[in-house]
């Protein structure tokens, strides 16, 4: 199988029904593409009389003593020149509509793969590797471009040119004509051997351009493990394999394309061979006039242009059939999570959150939950506690909808959460998580994300209510401080609260807290922890905490392991259990102790 990766066999799918779903994307812009056609074929028909007009006339009539304009060469000259004006007009405006037609056909197949991607489940995204996903919204949509700018219009324009080109060789010289194409048959079974080949190789070059954008996103991502580990070598030997790789791809394109064509090309242009031998042999017995024969000659160039492009066509709709398929397959891909008909609207949760036997598996036979039922009551804070890896990050998903259970159902306000609106029921939950991330932008910009009409006040509310407008009036720019990806400009703690003010903006009626103050100091964290206390009241609130000194205002506490409930009680309920609520807290403190953190 050639590409592990991809669901769908690359040699499996007809490329005519690509190549036809591609072109549909035309459909609103028939006006602009019907003239597009219009002109490029007043400019294939004008072109066409040029070489009449440059052989015929200006030799046989103009220049021969016994022609009809001989002596007329200042009239001649104009015509060529008219000739060519009327050639050159319609040629730019057949550009300029082309343009404008590529590069919006290509706008709108570029939001359709975005907005696509954008209705996946997280499922997909965990699934594919960021290089191949930026791979496909940029190079693979761009590559496009080439198909309707360059691709499509003149495989109409060159086959009309190939057509007319004939009938006027057929209608000078019938005999010269059928000479000239007897190296065609030969040059269209050429293109059919190579055809499948070319397809193999821009396969693997689009492997190769996955892998190697991935492996730079990656290291762009993570550039502060590769400084802190001192694998700066160690990511440029990968890179350059990943590099050497893709080169190597190309040079397999390049080398098999410049073997291949320039042999159809030698074969297509024998002919001009042809018709100097043969028809010069003719001008000397008298049966072709000269300017026939330069004439002939002009028409023959223009007949082999149109087959040499279409000899090119095999690589270009290799290239772009390939690119189509794979962007057929993020617009094809069917969502794991997906709104009923007639969905329930949610304008405010009670917050009363009922699990029923759920149970869930990222893989088939490999359960991360198991069997478990639950039931919070509108305004209760739940603390979520248990090893790495035992379901706790993985129940939130679940409650928020970003996964599907696999067998039992969860309820909010008695409604399964799979009969309400997404857009409803993902803005009345709010997460806050351990890895914060900030978009590229100001910070007001980040604040009000799930609040873009949000006024400038209430924006600062809800920074003084996290505890973030302080450092924020320190900023050059204050909240119109522009920071980095992943907020790269701001300490942890800043992200932090600058998320945590994004959530009070937001005012969700239900509350998940995933690991929000575990990867901050002590001074921080109480910061932190004073603006969620803020934020969780009167909000029903699920807090997954490693430390379970958080945890000590929390109304029940649960203990998970395994994906199942091991215990559930208040905090004094399971330390007089002493279970495995206990253990936990007694491992930690004498971690404490061993780091000197307590005496």
């Amino acid at each position: 199988y050639p590409d592990p990766g991809r669901k769908v066999c690359p040699h499996c799918i007809d490329k005519r029904s690509i190549f036809i779903r591609i072109l549909s994307y035309m459909k609103n812009y028939k006006l602009r593409a019907a003239l597009l056609i219009v002109f490029m074929l007043l400019s294939a028909t004008a072109n066409i009389f040029r070489p009449y007009v440059n052989g015929n006339i200006l030799f046989d009539e103009a220049l021969a003593a016994d022609g009809r304009y001989y002596g007329k060469i200042g009239q001649v000259i104009l015509l060529i020149a008219a000739a060519q004006l009327i050639f050159l007009i319609f040629s730019i405006i057949q550009g300029r509509i082309n343009a404008f037609l590529a590069t919006n056909v290509v706008y709108d197949i570029k939001v359709n793969v975005f907005r696509a991607m954008q209705e996946l489940s997280m499922r997909f995204f965990s699934s594919k590797e960021t290089g191949s996903l930026l791979t496909r919204v940029n190079n693979d949509s761009s590559r496009l471009t080439y198909f309707f700018h360059d691709g499509m219009p003149y495989v109409v324009v060159n086959a009309f040119v190939m057509v007319g080109t004939l009938a006027v060789l057929f209608s000078m010289n019938v005999k010269l004509t059928f000479l000239i194409l007897l190296p065609v048959p030969l040059v269209l079974y050429i293109s059919k051997v190579i055809f499948p080949t070319l397809n193999t190789l821009h396969t693997k070059r689009y492997r190769t351009v996955r892998y190697l954008n991935a492996l730079v996103n990656d290291t762009l991502t993570g550039f502060r493990v590769v400084k802190a580990f001192g694998k700066e070598k160690n990511e440029i030997d990968r890179f350059v394999r990943a590099n050497g790789r893709f080169t190597d791809s190309v040079i397999n394109i390049s080398t098999y394309a410049s073997t291949a064509f320039p042999l159809m090309h030698l074969l297509i242009s024998t002919g001009s061979l042809i018709v100097w031998g043969y028809g010069g042999y003719q001008v000397i017995q008298g049966n072709l006039s000269f300017g026939s024969l330069v004439a002939f000659n002009m028409y023959l160039g223009m007949l082999y242009q149109p087959i040499q492009y279409m000899s090119d066509l095999v690589n270009w709709w290799s290239d772009t059939m390939t690119a189509g398929q794979r962007i057929f397959e993020i617009i094809d891909a069917v969502p794991d999570i997906y709104e009923i008909q007639n969905a329930y609207p949610m304008d405010k949760a009670k917050g009363h959150i009922e699990l029923k036997n759920v149970s869930f598996s990222y893989e088939p036979n490999k359960p991360v939950i198991h069997n478990i039922s639950l039931e919070i009551r509108p305004g209760e804070t739940i603390g979520i506690v248990g090893k790495s890896g035992a379901g706790k990050s993985t129940l939130a998903n679940l409650i928020t909808r970003l996964y599907d259970v696999d067998e039992g159902q969860i309820l909010i306000d008695g409604i399964n959460i799979k009969e309400y609106k997404l857009d409803d029921l993902h803005s009345k939950i709010g997460m806050v998580m351990q890895d914060t991330f900030l978009f590229s932008g100001t910070i007001a910009e980040n604040i009000s994300y799930g609040r873009p009409d949000a006024h400038p006040e209430d924006i600062i509310q809800a920074s003084i209510a996290a505890g973030a407008h302080d450092f924020i009036m320190k900023l050059p720019d204050k909240y119109d401080t522009l920071i980095g990806k992943e907020g790269q400009d701001l300490s942890g703690g800043e992200r932090q609260r600058v998320s945590i003010a994004r959530t009070i903006l937001h005012n969700p009626d239900v509350l998940i807290l995933d690991e929000a103050t575990a990867s901050v100091d002590t001074e921080t964290e109480i910061k932190i922890q004073s603006a969620l206390d803020r934020l969780i009241k009167n909000k029903t609130t699920l807090v997954i905490a490693h430390r379970l000194s958080t945890l000590r205002s929390a109304d029940r506490i649960l203990v998970i392991d395994n994906g199942r409930i091991v215990e559930i009680g208040t905090h004094d309920e399971l330390i007089e259990k002493k279970g495995e609520f206990y253990n936990i807290m007694e491992t930690q403190k004498k971690a404490l102790e061993i780091g000197g953190v307590i005496q």
